[in-house]
């Protein structure tokens, strides 16, 4: 009995025990425990800021965000029903195109306990708008924003590229993530017991701050240009790849700025991460000739050299220093200090280097800014080598001259021929013009930064003919020349140094400007490695060539100053390579690479007459007529080619004609050609080499024939 009565009384206090401890959890420390609940189930989560735009210097938008809406269901919400589902299923049904039982199927599949289905990772602003409409407790609409870039490849290594959490990874998009990204807001929310997330009435929310917006720099009509043209530069060469910048020497503003292989920043993971480097900035190479503008500077501004002077370099073209052999790309003979830059004679140009003391050619390298960076607002920019002059050994001087023991930026060449073509004043290199807010009211603009003054204003003027000679038919960049339009620059091949020696790969390129007269543009094009010649005047010559034409076209100031026909009807024009005593077969293969159009007559399987006849120049639009039949006595066998007369050619219609006709050719001096081998009229066999010899002709001459 007495167990009994203990166990009742211990049933009885329960009760009390609990109506005790309900009391004190209320009552006496309520308050305490709510306010830990609250502090508990309060959270905060963060309301996403807009990263800002980016727009080209004619307002078009490079890169923006785009909204991508997901949706999900949880099939045990309260509420749900198997109809809420299928009608959700329907609703997609319409905007995606799958069928209703696809949607209810992968419900259906889904794990047992699932309480988050993804039934589409993407779907339109209509459909967002739809299913929301409905109500449905049970549905799950999330909002996510993707970077998009409108113009996919074009400007891809200057605007960079965003990761998943729109962070910048590089060019633009990194240098100014901060500024673009701006600063999340914050809304305040409850979590229950579940961890389920509510918003609720009255809640404290701080508005996010919007990302500012970038406004570049960057034309996209010209960076299309250069992109197009560096890319068929690259493929016409074979090189590996390339780089191409256009700026304005006036302010410093970057006009395009290309890399060839590319990338779509789009999806950047499609892409090699080496097609993602901006080699532009990022990558330093010997630079071989265009280095030239140093030492002519210093040598001017020095005094140690007359315009009148005479330079006899050996018949051999080649001549040793410390040991060390330095050549000419071909015996140059005498020559004349705006000669020697015109020609690209190295042997000169490091003849007059060793007149300068070393540390004051050290000076003026630095002030044309090589072995610094431009501080220019791109990403991984790198400063270049430019050793000290207490590091040098006895042939770094004359090699250095002549842009070898230096290495330098694409960027940095471009910012030193802007500033020779800005009458002396260099100017910093930028991409961003300005940044806006989110109501597009300006909060900060970029005003044009001198640097420093390179030279004498009177240095510049005297030197500006010796590099406008350098474009010309007596120059080695003949062929970057465009009739009618003064352009100025130096050309540039130099050995690879891979693996602690010269290999025998070169990069080629070529600096230049224009209108010589009052400059409005400096391009620099580097090809790396190409195939068909390693000099910069005939590969990267072209490429700046055909890049000129089509920026001229777009510049109405520029084109005003060349005289109508001038430039384009002759740039225009094709030479018609020599067709007669080829096969039918053979004609079309010359043919096809030229683009030039034509129609047959007759029948036999040889060409016996073409009109027009070969190296005539024709417009792009003209039809060559081709007349078929037997190869008679005397004329031109199977496998032969005729030569034609190319006396009083320059090198560039020549080389175009000679390489139509399936033959190589060998240059040597330049200008215009006075003597060739084979004759006129002989026959050689494709693919052997015809000999030309050039030389400049007397202005008299020129006077005599500009007038007639």
């Amino acid at each position: 009995m007495s167990r009994m009565f203990i166990l009742m009384g211990l049933i009885f206090l329960l009760p009390f025990a609990i109506l005790v401890q309900i009391f004190r959890v209320n009552v006496m420390e309520g308050d305490g425990l709510r306010e830990l609940w609250n502090s508990q189930a309060i959270d905060y989560i963060a309301i996403p800021a807009q990263r800002g735009n980016i727009y080209d210097a004619n307002g078009s938008l490079l890169a923006t965000n785009s909204a991508v809406y997901k949706i999900a269901v949880d099939p045990f919400a309260p509420g749900v029903t198997r109809d809420n589902l299928d009608m959700v299923g329907s609703v997609l049904s319409r905007h995606t195109g799958r069928q209703a039982s696809y949607y209810r199927n992968k419900i259906r599949n889904a794990p047992s306990n699932s309480r988050y289905i993804v039934l589409e990772r993407s779907i339109s602003v209509q459909a967002y708008e739809d299913i929301r409409e409905l109500g449905y407790r049970g549905v799950i609409l999330e909002e996510e924003y993707r970077r998009n870039y409108n113009f996919e490849t074009l400007s891809a290594h200057t605007l960079g590229y965003v990761n998943h959490n729109l962070d910048g990874m590089a060019g633009l998009e990194a240098k100014y993530n901060q500024t673009l990204k701006g600063e999340d807001g914050l809304q305040q929310v409850r979590r229950d017991r579940s961890n389920r997330i509510f918003a609720y009435v009255g809640a404290p929310r701080q508005q996010p701050r919007q990302g500012s917006s970038l406004h570049t720099t960057i034309d996209s009509y010209i960076q299309a240009i250069v992109e197009e043209e560096l890319e068929n530069g690259i493929q016409t060469t074979r090189a590996k790849q390339g780089t191409a910048i256009v700026m304005d020497p006036k302010t410093g503003a970057v006009k395009a700025m290309a890399n060839y292989p590319t990338f779509d920043p789009n999806t950047p993971a499609a892409s090699d991460t080496e097609n993602r480097r901006n080699y532009a900035v990022s990558d330093m190479f010997e630079p071989g000739s265009t280095f030239k503008l140093v030492t002519a500077i210093a040598a001017v501004e020095q005094g140690v050299v007359d315009f009148d002077e005479i330079f006899e370099t050996p018949e051999n073209g080649r001549i040793q220093i410390h040991g060390q052999w330095m050549r000419d790309h071909d015996p140059l003979g005498d020559l004349t200090f705006k000669q020697a830059i015109a020609k690209s004679s190295n042997i000169a140009t490091s003849e007059l280097a060793m007149r300068i003391q070393p540390e004051r050619y050290y000076q003026y390298a630095r002030n044309l800014g090589f072995g610094t960076p431009t501080n220019i607002d791109l990403h991984n920019e790198v400063g270049g080598r430019l050793q000290k002059p207490f590091e040098w050994s006895g042939v770094t001087l004359p090699w250095m001259s002549i842009g070898y023991e230096v290495q330098a930026t694409p960027l940095q060449i471009v910012q030193a021929y802007a500033a020779f073509a800005n009458g002396g004043k260099m100017m910093k290199p930028f991409v961003v013009s300005h940044l806006t807010d989110e109501f597009g009211n300006v909060k900060e603009r970029t005003r044009p930064s001198l640097v420093r003054r390179i030279a004498k204003e009177e240095t510049i003027q005297k030197l500006m003919p010796v590099f406008e000679e350098v474009v010309t038919d007596s120059g080695t960049a003949n062929w970057a020349s465009v009739e009618g339009l003064r352009i100025a620059g130096k050309t540039g091949t130099a050995q690879k140094y891979i693996g602690g020696r010269y290999t025998t790969s070169y990069r080629a390129s070529f600096a230049g400007f224009f209108p010589v007269e009052d400059p409005s543009y400096v391009i620099l094009v580097l090809l790396d490695e190409p195939r068909t010649s390693f000099y910069g005047g005939f590969t990267a010559g072209s490429v700046f060539r055909e890049i000129t034409k089509r920026i001229a076209g777009l510049d109405d100031s520029i084109n005003r100053s060349i005289s109508p026909g001038d430039q384009l009807a002759e740039e225009n024009r094709i030479f018609i390579p020599q067709l007669v005593g080829h096969t039918e077969a053979g004609a079309e293969s010359i043919l096809k690479g030229t683009g030039i159009r034509y129609r047959t007559s007759g029948s036999g399987p040889f060409v016996v007459d073409q009109q027009p006849s070969a190296a005539e120049a024709i417009a792009d639009n003209v039809v060559v007529k081709l007349t078929l039949g037997d190869i008679q006595d005397g004329e031109s066998p199977d496998g032969f080619v005729k030569i034609p007369d190319l006396r009083e050619m320059n090198m560039r219609k020549a080389a175009s004609v000679i390489r139509g006709l399936g033959l190589e050719i060998e240059m040597i001096g330049s200008g215009t050609i006075y003597n060739q081998f084979p004759l006129a009229g002989e026959l050689m066999r494709e693919g052997r080499t015809v000999t030309v010899r050039g030389r400049a002709r007397s202005m008299q001459n020129v006077t005599l024939t500009a007038a007639q």
